[in-house]
């Protein structure tokens, strides 16, 4: 025993001095290397310093701090300390490799060195398989820049950044490889490559239930709203799987379950399942539990109310399904309607009004309820303040709002008030905000402060065109935010005086001599300033001329009194009022006009070539608009019903209207003219919106003796651009589908009513439904999507009217909405009901455009 302890100790000694001989003959030893050292003799050393070698970009005072060793500390070699060295530096994933060296020993002082072996640097990430769009929203999400560490973090990264981007797009099952190369460009510098192949964009086959006793497999994949397994009957196919449609789908489901007085429903395991290469099945198991019943119902907190009236508003009672949605619905909300418990209260001055529902017991499969109510106090509005209006005058604000100072707090005049601002259209829907500040508790008022933000509201219409032989140019300017009252203001010209909410308009369109047309319209909805009393003025003047004119050339060929030409001017003032019985969204309109025709050799339009008829008339409006918003309405309706007269002239004028000439009978345009309109939009889920519409026109004479008028018709087909016809004196109603005034009484007989009906129709009838979806909805551009179908006819005689007998046709369009050109559309329409007589060519338009167009107006 005492030769091996005496053999042991040599031994060590041998080492301890070989270690002390290596390193002072310049021979650094790697202290982790037991080839090198040996762990059976450890011995104290005071670290004399400390450096990094290996580094290009790191620095080289971190590591050594991160490595712990400091200088004139005592160290043990070899020892766990010197190892963790070495583990340490591994593990902040920066380098390939790490060794730790005494380079020298003095005495009792150790050298130490740390060699290091640095990672490669990222050149770029280069990703093959997909489109230019989608990796360069990889490359935004990875966020990678050039010198980051290439290590397994960074290619985990890249490939899970790349699964999650693809499952969005419902590619489930890609194949990723990832692999680095070698960039001979840069030392220590390295490429990775991703290359991806989608594979297929997976769909739900079918959705298995398990634990459903009460619902059936059909009604629960119904409340699973967003996934959409696949299915004989639906046209387009089963919908693409999402992760977040699917989390979406579970949530549904649970809060459908809930709303049906499971409240205990949940879900308890599911699963995504691969069942082919392009669709997945989804398996939940689900708990459904008893079902509840709404048992008493106590309410706590109400002064105002009794408890027999509150249970009136609630339109909740003992023995109903039990559900928690409705309840809070009843109580708050979200539904913002003026009969949930909330609303009735704040409308009454109660801005702090809270409401709470407790449920104090449950037995059996009944729940006993108490409601907590904290009134508080009435507040009257102090002041009302308007930020964020740079251009337009604060009194253009505060006329159209329905809180004024001194009245209770309302929330329902607080949104009338917003939907009142967004209806002058010269701010911004979306960031139109009311709040309540200043809140003064002990004397029960606050102020309002509504946040607005201005976006351009003028609008220019510029185009060109050349066609015939003839170039058309029009110019279009409309002032939406015009003031009259600065006008002789020099300050306030930038470029036009601005601010009071007025409108003018300026358009002018014209290919020489041949056509000339030029319109002016000026209103001012608050005439005087200090009612709502609106004044609009208008007036035209067109010129326009066929044949006697070279095709191609455009030159005039014969004398200007052998043109076919036809001059129309016009002039019209309307006064009108808003209406606060029935309700205060009524607005009635009376304008009195005057239209003079001018025919000279204008034949086969209407029912004289030559001569002059004058038209005047008197129109009385009233109408109701309640849509929320103007450029893209959910909610809400727009009717109008008007009657245009003009004097009976057949009771006196002694005119043989059997007899007489026709340009003497119409000499005096002699007409009724009856017009509805209807128009509502319902929102039907998200921001998907329902838009029905109805409209009927009928032009009719005093008496038999008379003729219907050959002007003032109503033509049907294309896209309603127009409005009204100068060329033909007549209204164009929009059917997309259809070219202009093609869709014509399918009984027109020679003779007078062919001619006339080129000018229009007396009666016409349209039906219109519209699914709309926006896409962007801001205060630079508005966009939305549609899908319609319409059906609309034209008659000549009330016994003709058949409102089940119509031309139909569907298609789609798109909308958008720029605040300088105004609304700018595109629609494919798709007829289906040809018109006899015409060729297809001569009545079918799958394409129409629209610029400025009032989308919903006659």
């Amino acid at each position: 025993m005492k030769h091996i302890i005496k053999l042991l100790t040599l031994t060590i000694l041998l080492g301890a001095q070989q270690l002390s001989a290596q390193v002072r003959g310049n021979n650094p030893i790697n202290l982790n290397d037991p080839n090198e050292i040996s762990y059976l003799d450890p011995k104290n050393y005071i670290i004399g310093d400390v450096r990094v070698s290996g580094t290009q970009y790191l620095d080289n005072d971190v590591l050594i701090t991160i490595s712990k060793l400091v200088v004139g500390q005592y160290i043990e070699v070899p020892s766990e300390v010197t190892a963790n060295v070495i583990k340490t530096l591994m593990a902040q994933n920066l380098f390939d490799d790490v060794q730790l060296y005494a380079t020298r020993i003095e005495d009792e002082k150790i050298y130490l060195e740390i060699r290091v072996q640095e990672r490669p640097r990222l050149t770029r990430i280069d990703i093959n398989g997909l489109k230019k769009g989608e990796t360069e929203e990889i490359r935004k999400r990875l966020n990678t820049s050039t010198g980051k560490i290439v290590n397994d973090n960074l290619i985990k990264t890249t490939e899970a950044t790349v699964q999650k981007f693809l499952r969005e797009k419902s590619f489930l099952y890609p194949d990723i490889k990832i692999k680095t190369e070698k960039d001979s460009a840069q030392a220590n510098n390295e490429i990775v490559l991703v290359d991806v192949n989608k594979n297929k964009k997976i769909k739900v086959h079918k959705v298995h239930f398990d634990g459903n006793e009460k619902f059936s497999e059909k009604k629960l994949t119904k409340y699973m709203k967003g996934i959409k397994p696949q299915k004989w009957t639906r046209i387009f196919g089963p919908g693409k799987f999402k992760d977040d449609k699917y989390k979406e789908a579970k949530e549904n489901l649970i809060a459908k379950l809930q709303d049906q007085g499971y409240r205990d429903a949940e879900i308890l395991s599911d699963s995504v399942v691969k069942y082919s290469d392009k669709r997945v099945d989804i398996y939940v198991n689900i708990y459904e539990g008893p079902r509840y019943y709404l048992g008493n119902i106590e309410w706590s907190g109400n002064s105002k109310y009794t408890d027999s009236v509150l249970n009136i508003i609630l339109g909740m009672e003992k023995g109903d399904v039990y559900s928690e949605e409705k309840l809070n619905t009843k109580l708050s909300g979200p539904t913002r309607a003026s009969d949930e418990l909330s609303a009735v209260y704040q409308n009454d001055g109660y801005l702090t009004f809270t409401v709470q529902p407790i449920i104090k017991r449950i037995y059996n499969d009944t729940i006993d309820v108490e409601i907590v109510l904290n009134e508080g106090k009435q507040f009257t509005i102090n002041n009302v303040i308007i930020k964020g209006n740079d251009v337009t005058n604060d009194r253009v604000l505060l006329r159209s709002i329905y809180t004024k100072p001194g009245q209770k707090f309302s929330r329902e005049l607080l949104m009338r008030s917003v939907r009142e601002i967004s209806q002058l259209g010269m701010f911004d829907e979306q960031k139109i905000n009311p709040s309540p500040t200043n809140l003064n508790y002990e004397e029960g008022t606050t102020d309002l402060e509504y946040t607005v933000a201005e976006k351009p509201s003028d609008q220019v219409e510029l185009s060109g065109g050349y066609g015939a032989g003839q170039v058309i140019g029009t110019l279009g300017l409309t002032f939406n935010n015009f003031s009259t009252s600065n006008f002789f203001k020099k300050d306030a010209w930038k470029p036009l005086p601005r601010g009071d909410g007025q409108k003018l308009s300026i358009r002018g369109q014209t290919s020489g001599k041949r056509y000339q047309s030029y319109s002016f319209s000026f209103s001012e909805p608050w005439l005087g300033g200090k009612k709502p009393i609106y004044f609009g003025l208008s007036a035209y003047t067109s010129s326009s001329s066929y044949g006697g004119f070279n095709y191609y050339t455009g030159q005039q060929m014969v004398k200007d009194s052998e043109l076919n030409r036809i001059w129309m001017t016009g002039v019209t003032a309307t006064l009108g009022k808003r209406l606060q019985w029935p309700d205060n969204y009524f607005q009635v309109n009376t304008s009195l006009s005057f239209q003079r025709y001018k025919l000279q050799n204008y034949a086969g339009y209407f029912s004289f070539d030559n001569g002059t008829a004058y038209n005047i008339n008197i129109t009385q409006e009233i109408s109701r608009n309640s849509v929320d918003a103007p450029i893209y309405p959910t909610s809400g309706s727009h009717l109008r019903f008007s009657v245009q007269l003009t004097p009976p002239y057949s009771s006196w004028n002694n005119i043989n209207y059997e007899t007489d000439p026709e340009h003497v009978k119409q000499k005096w345009t002699e007409y009724h003219k009856w017009k509805f309109d209807s128009q509502w939009y319902t929102k039907i889920a998200g921001k998907l919106v329902l838009k029905t519409q109805a409209q009927f026109g009928y032009l009719g004479n005093y008496t038999q003796r008379t003729p219907t008028s050959t002007f003032e018709r109503f033509k049907l087909g294309g896209d309603g651009m127009q409005g009204f016809d100068y060329l033909q004196g007549s209204e164009i109603i929009a059917m997309r589908g259809y070219y202009s005034g093609a869709i014509i009484p399918e009984s027109t007989p020679n003779g007078y009513e062919m001619r006339a009906t080129r000018s229009g129709s007396p009666i016409y009838a349209k039906y219109q439904v519209e699914l709309r979806h926006p896409v962007m909805l801001n205060e630079q551009a508005t966009l939305f999507v549609m899908a319609f179908a319409e059906a609309g006819n034209t008659w000549n005689k009330f016994d003709e009217v058949n409102p089940f007998k119509m031309r139909r046709s569907a298609g789609f369009g798109a909308r958008i909405f720029l605040p300088i050109f105004g609304m700018l559309g595109i629609d494919y329409g798709h007829a289906f009901d040809p018109i006899p007589g015409l060729r297809s060519s001569d009545w079918k338009q799958s394409f129409t455009f629209s610029i400025m167009q009032n989308m919903g107006g006659f």
